[in-house]
């Protein structure tokens, strides 16, 4: 899965990327057949903010956006949402068969 992380008007530490890369990777487990994320960290008036997305197959697109203290806690926030969004999506329902026994006709 290809992950891009952006700021703009601020600077982001290498630990916050490898936490945001960490976070998209745990998001990503939920969602059915992820084949994109961006992460995009933003200071505007002093206020730290961060917005995700996560696209899916078929163009589904997961968008959360949150503003923190710092870029951290934005990000924990945006993803939190993004997870609740990936929950309330129905679980894909499998027909499933009973296993045939041994020596039983088709």
């Amino acid at each position: 899965m290809r992950t891009t992380i952006t700021a703009r008007h601020c600077e982001v530490s290498d630990d916050l990327r490898a936490r945001a890369r960490e976070l998209i990777e745990r998001l990503a487990r939920f969602a059915t057949r992820p084949h994109g994320a961006q992460v995009i960290f933003s200071a505007d008036h002093r206020a730290a903010s961060a917005e995700v997305r996560l696209h899916t197959v078929r163009g589904h697109v997961y968008v959360a956006t949150a503003d923190g203290d710092d870029h951290r806690s934005a990000l924990d926030r945006a993803a939190a949402r993004i997870r609740r969004q990936l929950d309330k999506v129905p679980a894909r329902r499998r027909r499933t068969r009973p296993a045939r026994l041994a020596g039983e006709p088709r």
